[in-house]
């Protein structure tokens, strides 16, 4: 049985909105101007604390663990719900369950936060179990998470697929030797997923579903 595990920032949800106000309000508060940071396209689904110490670097500033911590209160307080689900994402995931295949959220969000955004988006009826890295610290690097999985829940590498957005997924994948679907309606872009060890691009969910399933 064909196992996918799915990011959740880029590949099912949106989440940009929310995220990029969460950084903008952590600079302000950092005491530097947060219209200065420009787009912050680029920081949505690495590891929070790799976006941070990235921005951060932008104003010659190095206490990157405060940050995170203001960050993660503004987010949980507001940020977490500024999501919406990517058009044609339901029917994506309607059509790998009929089809029997198994699914789990595999993400670098904060796996508490990642709880609470699948149920906010009402998409919890189609996994399995969601990953994310640990609230008191863990699991941060996405190799690291998809090792976990694989232990946790006895799956094989081999049935496994990875879907994701950005190179930070297409890295654990092959780290892992799990098949990784890079998507183009994310945050990263075709370039980026090839470069990183993408097996398989695809254009929109539909594009998933066909190439999951082998159609």
């Amino acid at each position: 049985m064909t196992t996918v595990l799915l990011d959740l920032d880029g590949t099912l949800s949106d989440s940009k909105p929310g995220i990029a106000a969460s950084f903008r309000y952590t600079v302000g508060q950092m005491g530097h101007d947060p219209e200065a940071a420009g787009d912050l396209t680029w920081a949505v689904g690495p590891p929070i604390a790799v976006s941070m110490r990235r921005l951060l670097d932008q104003y010659a500033e190095t206490r990157v663990d405060e940050a995170v911590a203001i960050y993660r209160a503004r987010y949980s307080d507001v940020g977490i719900y500024d999501c919406t689900v990517y058009p044609g994402v339901v029917a994506m995931l309607d059509t790998l369950r009929d089809a029997g295949t198994t699914m789990y959220i595999a993400t670098s969000k904060r796996r508490d936060f990642a709880d609470r955004v699948i149920d906010h988006l009402s998409l919890r009826s189609y996994v399995r179990g969601v990953y994310g890295a640990l609230p008191g610290g863990g699991l941060d690097e996405k190799q690291d998470l998809l090792a976990h999985i694989l232990a946790t829940e006895k799956l094989s590498a081999s049935d496994a697929i990875m879907v994701g957005d950005r190179l930070h997924d297409m890295h654990a994948a092959r780290h892992n030797d799990i098949r990784g679907i890079g998507v183009l309606w994310g945050y990263g872009g075709r370039d980026e997923l090839l470069r990183a060890g993408a097996a398989a691009i695809a254009e929109n969910p539909r594009d998933v579903a066909r190439l999951v399933l082998g159609g």
